[in-house]
């Protein structure tokens, strides 16, 4: 089943999330060389590609899991989680309708 995780940033982590930028995308890499991501992306703080120093507000990743509790364990391993860039994460259940 498709899994969507979203993860929240705190205040103030752009340093953090750019020092754990390359470990992070080497998980997304994996879920993608397995065909099991769907998409995967930050989300800028402001209307813009590139936000600046304005930032992100989070994150979002949909991919296959076994589980809801696979994910939730892929979605806490996560290197932005262990750096304190993500405030929250919510994990839940994804029905892909299109395209």
């Amino acid at each position: 089943m498709w899994y969507a995780i979203e993860g929240r940033d705190g205040a103030g982590v752009l340093d953090r999330r750019a020092a754990s930028r390359g470990a992070h995308l080497a998980r997304l890499q994996l879920l993608r060389d397995e065909g099991r991501l769907l998409v995967a992306g930050p989300c800028p703080a402001v209307d813009a590609d590139d936000p600046g120093p304005a930032g992100f507000s989070g994150s979002i990743v949909i991919a296959r899991f076994d589980s809801l509790e696979d994910a939730r364990a892929w979605a806490d391993a996560d290197p932005y989680v262990a750096a304190g860039v993500y405030a929250s994460v919510e994990v839940r259940p994804f029905r892909k309708v299109l395209p």
